[in-house]
């Protein structure tokens, strides 16, 4: 079962649905016992791992207060001789939000169960810490040592994840080490294993036995692509965490704290780096750079009679999950280049103004505010815009603010250029410095500029 219906898990890596048909990578945290491939056979080695991790090795269980139903099941594992344990956030996610309602549990390898309490937990990362509230059965353990950050993994090296896939027995699933995830704004390991609903939160192994990652999500639309949260997280939740008082309060408040430091962080450097160009002859279109995003384009068949159209929509793969469906920490930018020129202007005119009135704020959600939205015509470098921005507060993450602005220039009688800039999950201030960023990102080219 999940405590919510998606994922680069965050990565909370954490995506989902394919924004207007375009391919997008489809990411489930795996905290449901719903479908999914079987771990690999295991070789001798896997073998040696497992007998080796298998006492150190838990399943954490999101039960209702009242009653022993499981409302989310995940993996976890000892990280310190005192019976301290790693999880995935999403997997404790529920308890976080609501302690008056749930409980937590472990069960081990040996069936043994006692009460957990949640310690301290890194939203962005996807990381919980958590302690047995009777340290006595899991104290003198052992703990699962961290790989040190000194000695990086080869591409290729075998590495073993461990967890219990499926609600149906603890196991362990072979892999290979593939390094960073490329062109992600969060640090995140491609593992090409797979990992299974269920396995969330367990231990990635080198063949030491070491600590490379923690599971956290799978793509859903390939094979043996799964992902890690690097060992250098744990190792800062670890200390951050040990010695904290447990949580007993809903932690809206830290999760706030933390999204808003990611948020900053994001917007920097997103407006340090200089907009790409998106090649069209007439206009200076503001297209990302692909550090940490990923541009798709398509455009109308050659064919087609009447409007024709080019279209990118560039998308960050990591998002942050927090509860339920609320995905936040992420940036989308999109952009459709118009030319009516077998229409005429009439036609163009009547099917560009209503193709600007299709666009929306955002579905309704109970997560956030109606949108408030500001319109007017700016000039940007010269160029003639009209510009929407519009924003949507969180309930219940004070000072941060779903944004979007939707921009259409507005100087030709034949041609023209919509774009659409989403930031989810920032101040009123990054809103502030992002929108004019997107808006002087539009101009005229060079060329266009000089004839007109």
């Amino acid at each position: 079962m999940r405590p919510r219906a998606a994922a680069l898990a965050t990565l909370a890596l954490a995506a989902a649905a394919t924004l207007a048909g375009l391919p997008r990578p489809a990411l489930a945290q795996d905290t449901a016992p719903a479908g999914g491939a079987a771990p690999a056979a295991i070789t001798g080695a896997g073998q040696r791992i497992y007998e080796r991790a298998r006492p150190l090795l838990l399943q954490v269980r999101t039960l209702l207060k009242t009653q022993d139903s499981q409302a989310s099941v995940g993996s976890g594992f000892i990280v310190d001789p005192s019976g301290l344990l790693v999880t995935n956030y999403h997997v404790v996610s529920q308890f976080a939000l609501q302690p008056g309602r749930y409980r937590l549990v472990y069960a081990t390898v040996d069936g043994h169960q006692g009460a957990l309490q949640l310690l301290a937990f890194d939203v962005v990362h996807d990381l919980a810490l958590l302690r047995p509230a009777d340290p006595a059965p899991l104290a003198g353990l052992g703990a699962v040592a961290l790989r040190p950050p000194d000695e990086p993994l080869a591409r290729g090296a075998r590495i073993y994840s461990l967890g219990n896939p499926l609600d149906v027995g603890f196991a362990v699933a072979e892999g290979s080490y593939n390094g960073l995830v490329e062109r992600s704004f969060l640090p995140t390991l491609f593992f090409g294993g797979s990992l299974s609903p269920g396995m969330s939160g367990g231990p990635a192994l080198d063949e030491q036995g070491r600590l490379v990652g923690v599971n956290v999500a799978a793509r859903r639309d390939g094979e043996q692509v799964s992902f890690l949260v690097p060992a250098d997280a744990v190792r800062a939740l670890l200390a951050r965490g040990r010695g904290s008082a447990p949580v007993t309060a809903p932690a809206w408040a830290e999760i706030t704290r933390q999204l808003t430091a990611h948020q900053a962080a994001l917007t920097a450097q997103f407006v340090a780096e200089p907009w790409r160009s998106a090649g069209h002859p007439r206009y200076r279109i503001p297209v990302p750079q692909e550090t940490f995003m990923r541009c798709w384009g398509r455009g109308t068949p050659p064919a087609t009679r009447g409007l024709q159209f080019e279209r990118s929509d560039c998308v960050m793969d990591s998002r942050i999950y927090v509860s339920g469906a609320l995905l936040t920490g992420f940036i989308t930018v999109r952009h459709e280049a118009y030319d009516g020129s077998r229409l005429g202007a009439l036609r163009f005119g009547q099917r560009y103004s209503a193709s600007f009135r299709n666009e929306f704020v955002g579905r309704d959600s109970p997560q956030l505010t109606a949108g408030q939205c500001v319109q007017s015509q700016v000039a940007s470098a010269g160029l003639p815009l009209k510009a929407v921005i519009c924003l949507r507060a969180y309930k219940k993450l004070p000072g941060l603010n779903d944004l979007v602005v939707l921009v259409a220039t507005l100087d030709a009688g034949t041609t023209g250029v919509q774009g659409r800039f989403e930031a989810h999950g920032v101040t009123l201030a990054s809103a502030q410095q992002l929108a004019r960023h997107y808006i002087d990102g539009f101009g005229w080219t060079p060329a266009a500029g000089a004839s007109r």
